[in-house]
């Protein structure tokens, strides 16, 4: 018998694991991942940023915990002998309506109390010769790092303080009892039993699937996004010193198509935003058709796909057309030609979207009496993992300490 079991191996799992371990140091807890390695599916396919709170509303729970996941992130970094890169970002205006947003932008820095310089064309020009705009934002903070090695240096320090792990193992159903939670799991073609006092589920495109399991009603499903991208020919490695950023659409949830500088020297161009026929389906013709038909069946899913039509229907054809991609950096890079772009890793976003259609731009939580599940931890969750770890620590503190 476990006392807490944690579901989920990303870098949000692995945070909450360690810190839970860290504040309960005499109970057992065990993480599961049900692939052979951690940080497979969202933390292993991102770009790498450590974000520093530019887009959220002043005092909402996603810029506070930016911000303070920034600190933190450099901190363990700095700590655990990872490698970090603070190169910082532009935000590049390339119309006068994106000169609008950037304003609104900068003001919003301002109130987050973000270190940030607004920039006119000489001075956009100046920084960076090959990137082209009539203004920018010069956010000072942002750096870059490898999530995958962050996420491993968590796993090692939980693992240090006594938590187990057990990769390679699938939650296939659950059931929760008056005392505690059994769960049934596959491991090496074997089926077993594990039960636990209290369950935290952590498990980013499969949280609908886990809640469901326990018989959870909740109001949202998950619908997967995947963002391509691109690595630039080696001879543009150093094409810019900064990460580069549109402006973006505040009607939509995603950033647009940047360029990324990666902390192995590399550059990336993306990601954009396609409808996903499969939840871990990372090259272009992936289809599953457990996972198509449970999307169809959900309004949701028709609402949201009706509501951003246009946008999704031009995403879709950039996706099948490198040319029109390449504009999308071109507008700011116009030096970049289709040969450039050489082939590089998909990801996949796990975007909760309500039953009216609604996309789920902040954290969202479900609860059983002996469960918590992470149903939506969004973009920048990387950044934050170590607060995000620690809201979750304190909030399974609030509901379960008192009974263990």
């Amino acid at each position: 018998m476990h006392d807490y079991i944690i579901v989920g191996g990303g870098i949000i799992g692995a945070s909450t694991a360690w810190q839970l371990k860290k504040k309960y140091p005499n109970k057992r807890i065990l993480l599961l991942e049900k692939e052979h390695e951690f940080a497979q599916h969202q933390t292993g396919h991102n770009s790498g940023v450590i974000h520093a709170g530019v887009y959220y509303p002043p005092k909402s729970l996603k810029a506070e915990f930016c911000k303070q996941g920034a600190i933190d992130t450099l901190d363990f970094c700095h700590r655990h002998g990872i490698k970090v890169e603070n190169c910082g970002k532009l935000i590049v205006a390339t119309s006068k309506i994106e000169l609008e947003r950037m304003q609104a932008l900068f003001e919003r820095c301002q109130q987050n109390d973000i270190d940030v310089e607004l920039l006119d064309q000489n001075q956009l020009t100046l920084l960076e010769p090959m990137i082209h705009g009539l203004g920018a934002l010069h956010v000072k903070t942002t750096s870059i790092v490898d999530y995958q090695e962050v996420t491993l240096g968590m796993i090692k320090d939980y693992i240090e303080l006594g938590g187990e792990i057990g990769l390679s193992t699938q939650v296939i159903a659950g059931q929760e009892f008056e005392h505690e939670i059994e769960l049934t799991c596959t491991h090496a073609g074997q089926t077993m039993q594990l039960n636990t006092r209290y369950l935290i589920t952590c498990s980013g495109l499969m949280a609908d699937r886990l809640t469901a399991m326990l018989g959870i009603k909740t109001d949202f499903q998950i619908v997967p996004y995947r963002g391509e991208y691109y690595r630039l020919d080696t001879k543009h490695n150093q094409i810019v010193k900064h990460l580069i950023y549109p402006v973006p659409d505040p009607d939509l949830p995603f950033l647009g198509v940047h360029l990324t500088k990666m902390i192995d020297g590399s550059v990336t161009v993306g990601p954009n935003a396609v409808q996903g026929w499969k939840r871990e389906g990372y090259s272009k013709l992936n289809f599953s058709a457990r996972d198509t038909i449970q999307m169809l069946k959900f309004k949701g899913f028709w609402r949201v796909t009706r509501r951003h039509c246009k946008t999704g229907l031009k995403e879709l054809f950039n996706s099948w057309w490198k040319p029109a991609y390449l504009k999308q950096v071109q507008k700011y890079c116009p030096s970049l030609t289709v040969e450039d772009l050489k082939p590089y890793p998909a990801g996949i976003r796990a975007q909760a979207v309500l039953q009216d259609g609604t996309l789920v731009h902040d954290f969202l939580f479900a609860e059983s009496t002996r469960s918590l599940h992470v149903c939506n931890a969004p973009s920048p969750a990387a950044t934050s993992a170590i607060p995000i770890g620690a809201h979750i620590c304190q909030k399974v503190a609030d509901k379960f300490a008192p009974n263990s």
